[in-house]
């Protein structure tokens, strides 16, 4: 065909380029490439991930995926590549071919057996850890026994992207060489995290928290994370915060789900769980997390820092005594400013004990170029890959809504603190089976368990969805309470839910069925609403304080739900209202 062939049996490609071997095109202008992403584990390959819209958009580029060998937490690597539908090159054969840009989170492993010019990103906000007997004393990701391979020679690193300038300067007292090559560019993942705080009412009506607080706790992995020292910590929370007034959820590190598997943790977690806490998926769904928080309960990780600079809000530690935190480093700097906490029954003493503008001080020194990092990393691959950006660059991806707890309680221990004339009922639902017996039981019929059923003294039900109601059979609202209270002799009281949230209550030693309205409260703008399942206590434990003989005038009570009041309106119920299908 008129070329020559080029000396080591390829030929010219007839434009004055060599073919490259593998089928690109050699560096210009125009060409294709190719850029593999390189992960040992879930945690380094969720962060490969959120770098990627600097790359999308782009027909020139190919986007390929490997699994690094020789991680114990790899185990999930395979299946997030399938779940995201990448293409997957296996190990060997991607250590035989040669990739325009070679991604990776981490420089552990033999990354130096993957050809073309590594780019390094930190998988953690900085660099607050160590390992023991892994490497050296130094901070994960900085470590000498990583970044040098034999005789003291730099690995083929082309850039180290870093989120602030003083990973610089750490890096370069480890590495003269490897901090020449470093650039300040931010960190993309904070970038999801930032664009996605508007969101933050539609990720905390997904977890259906309501006006409640939600409490996040977050455990990294290893021997002194917070699930490791204080196992306990979750259901002991549980146990003392009231269901109406608090919801928690726990944030564990990716390692720890690949460690013992997302079926083993739910197992050991299984009491929190029960009590209606959300546990997190380790992709996204934490920092969706982080947003929707009201406060904090963090160990040494790193994932602390994602939430001091998403909002100002209060956090307190769990950590103490430990070797992993790095002095100097950005989370060693907020665990000795934010307040520890001292129990789980101190827990709102402590919080209150947050100075407002501490946790994003501290962010501060832990991300550059906030709102930035996404452009700035951007600009950098596409000088290392020697191609123009596309005129539209891809904005970061905001996080998706977080999934509601997988279980929810079913049946509650109720503390019931009235005033002098009993109008006025203080009321405190807590899971059933981890605290202390309330002042009665009340019991979901339909999602409790037949033992608990038979103790309660007050049973609800909400209404059943709409196809189980097609049947052409179904009871009505005082048809059911008649029902429950004939089928369970030692249960005091029976209310049906209504879909329009009116309570139809029918309690022994009364003749007639009430309707209990509950009012919601209006303030800044919000409209605030009591489960109806709480009034229905309320008037549960109203009516015991009662005779039976006494008349129920139409009256007015207070439901007290931590510092909300609500107002129930309790009258007679209609004819038609006991007649409605439920």
């Amino acid at each position: 065909d008129g070329r020559r062939a080029t000396g080591d049996g390829r030929r010219a490609t007839g434009d004055g380029r060599r073919a490259t071997g593998d089928g690109r095109r050699a560096t210009g202008d125009g060409r294709r490439a190719t850029v593999l992403l390189a992960a040992r584990s879930a945690v380094a390959l969720y962060r490969l991930l959120d770098t990627l819209p600097a790359l999308s958009g782009d027909d020139r580029i190919t986007r390929l995926f490997t699994l690094m060998p020789g991680s114990d937490f790899g185990v999930d690597v395979l299946s997030v590549i399938e779940d995201v539908g990448g293409r997957l090159v296996p190990w060997s054969e991607a250590c035989s071919r040669s990739y325009d840009l070679v991604l990776a989170a981490s420089p552990k492993g033999d990354l130096h057996l993957l050809r073309g010019r590594h780019v390094l990103l930190p998988h953690g906000a900085g660099y607050n850890k160590s390992i023991p007997g892994e490497g050296s004393d130094s901070a994960s990701g900085l470590d000498p026994a990583f970044l040098l391979r034999d005789g003291g020679v730099a690995a083929p690193v082309a850039l180290h992207a870093v989120a602030h300038p003083d990973q610089v300067a750490r890096l370069a007292a480890v590495d003269r060489r490897a901090a020449d090559r470093a650039k300040v560019v931010g960190d993309p993942t904070l970038e999801r995290v930032l664009a996605s705080r508007p969101l933050r009412e539609r990720y905390r009506a997904a977890l259906g928290t309501g006006a409640r607080r939600l409490v996040v706790l977050v455990s990294t992995w290893g021997p002194e994370s917070l699930l490791r020292r204080h196992p306990d910590l979750p259901v002991r929370l549980a146990a003392r915060l009231p269901q109406d007034e608090y919801q928690l959820a726990l944030v564990v590190h990716p390692n720890e789900h690949s460690l013992l598997g997302t079926y083993e943790l739910a197992e050991r977690l299984a009491p929190a769980l029960d009590a209606g806490m959300v546990l997190a998926s380790p992709h996204e769904e934490w920092a969706s997390l982080l947003i929707a928080a009201d406060a904090l309960v963090t160990d040494h990780g790193s994932a602390a820092l994602y939430y001091c600079a998403a909002e100002d809000r209060p956090a307190v530690s769990v950590y103490q005594d430990g070797i992993e935190l790095i002095p100097g480093s950005p989370m060693h700097a907020l665990l000795r400013r934010i307040p520890r906490l001292g129990s789980a029954e101190s827990l709102e003493e402590d919080l209150r004990a947050y100075r407002p503008g501490t946790g994003q001080e501290v962010a501060r020194a832990a991300f550059a170029h906030q709102g930035r990092a996404l452009s700035l990393l951007r600009t950098e691959l596409y000088a290392l890959l020697g191609l123009t950006p596309p005129a539209l660059a891809g904005p970061p991806r905001v996080l998706p809504p977080p999934g509601p707890a997988d279980r929810a309680p079913a049946a509650f221990d109720v503390d019931v603190d009235a005033d002098v004339n009993g109008k006025s009922l203080r009321i405190a639902r807590r899971p059933v089976g981890i605290g202390s017996p309330g002042h009665h039981l009340t019991a979901e019929y339909g999602a409790a368990s037949e033992a608990l059923v038979r103790s309660a003294g007050l049973l609800y039900r909400r209404p059943l969805p709409l196809s189980d109601t097609r049947s052409g059979q179904s009871w009505t609202s005082d048809g059911w309470t008649r029902h429950v209270l004939s089928a369970y002799p030692g249960c005091r009281s029976a209310a049906a839910i209504l879909s329009s949230g009116l309570v139809l209550f029918r309690t022994r030693g009364h003749a007639e069925a009430y309707a209990v309205q509950a009012e919601p409260r209006y303030e800044g703008g919000r409209v605030t609403r009591v489960d109806p399942a709480a009034a229905a206590s309320a008037v549960h434990a109203w009516f015991l304080r009662r005779s039976p003989a006494a008349p129920v005038a139409p009256s007015r009570l207070s439901c007290v739900i931590g510092n909300r009041a609500f107002a129930l309106v309790l009258r007679p119920a209609t004819g038609a209202e006991a007649a409605e299908p439920f």
